[in-house]
């Protein structure tokens, strides 16, 4: 049991489980979305929520017929909660840390264009070694990544960066250095060279990731620097997508070799002049939980 003694002064305890079920409806606008989040009949969860407004003797949630919202007393109650499970989270992994044993859940960011590790790999020996440790993949850009990891809504993160833009203000292990290749249409007329000079791809169509991310600004810089423009008339979020308009002749894109499979009907280039990526792994130094020390921990050795 835990005590909110900031919401009310008369009260009795509120119980953990009801602050969960309350961020929970929150979270999602719903309380049946909530109560299969928290794997409880509808019923059991608007239960709960309602003992916990008569105990706190404030309404939580402005409810209508088609959508749940939180009053200005909710708000308050909500943001007190979630700080409370928080701690409460922390403070049970780290008594089990202290005992030998990692916990807890890892979130963990990975953008689509990952080549320095096998992902997988490393998370099938991060659970075979930490199997109490849940463990939540979000897909992702770079930038959303580092804003996240900021916010302590990310634990930890692969990153894809420009060359010259390190993740500032964390945390990071530099997990491989590469120079992206062009890649072409297999009928494309450049195809069949050995390298190929920015210069040579001014007057092409480009695919390439949205305006503003971290996978964009590669080649956006790559061409600003050597004095060029390029006309990106496609923007996707996956490399599949990127390589299937290329694929069918729409368009050429800047990407890493590796991640072009060899049967794709794409050739890939190296390029003379072409942009530089740097891929890390990232995490916020300020108090790391022994889960994410651990994880950094199985990257280290698989990097050696």
């Amino acid at each position: 049991m835990l005590v909110i003694e900031a919401m009310y002064e008369h009260h009795e305890c509120v119980e953990l489980q009801q602050m969960r079920y309350a961020v929970a409806v929150a979270e999602e606008r719903s309380f049946t979305k909530a109560a299969e989040r928290c794997f409880v009949v509808q019923s059991a969860l608007s239960h709960q929520i309602k003992a916990l407004e008569r105990e706190l003797g404030v309404q939580l949630f402005a409810r209508t017929s088609r959508r749940v919202e939180l009053t200005a007393a909710g708000k308050a109650f909500v943001a007190a909660a979630r700080e409370a499970l928080q701690a409460t989270e922390r403070a049970m992994v780290d008594a089990a840390a202290a005992d030998g044993e990692v916990r807890g859940t890892l979130t963990i960011g990975v953008i689509p264009t990952v080549t320095a590790i096998d992902v997988p790999r490393v998370l099938a020996e991060f659970h075979a070694a930490h199997p109490a440790v849940r463990v939540r993949l979000r897909g992702g850009g770079s930038e959303q990544f580092v804003s996240d990891i900021r916010a302590g809504q990310l634990d930890v993160a692969f990153l894809g960066l420009a060359e010259c833009t390190p993740p500032e203000g964390l945390a990071f292990r530099k997990l491989s250095h590469e120079a992206l290749a062009v890649a072409l249409p297999a009928n494309h007329h450049l195809a069949h060279r050995k390298c190929v000079k920015l210069e040579e791809l001014a007057d092409e169509t480009f695919v390439d990731f949205p305006s503003g991310s971290a996978g964009r600004a590669q080649g956006d810089l790559a061409f600003e620097s050597a004095g060029l423009q390029r006309d990106v008339a496609f923007e996707a979020m996956t490399t599949d997508l990127i390589i299937g308009l290329i694929r069918n002749e729409l368009a050429v894109g800047l990407l890493s070799a590796h991640v072009v499979p060899h049967d794709s009907g794409v050739v890939v280039v190296p390029l003379v002049d072409g942009p530089r990526r740097v891929e890390y792994l990232a995490w916020n130094e300020f108090n790391p939980s022994p889960a994410t020390r651990a994880f950094i921990g199985t990257v280290a050795d698989r990097r050696g």
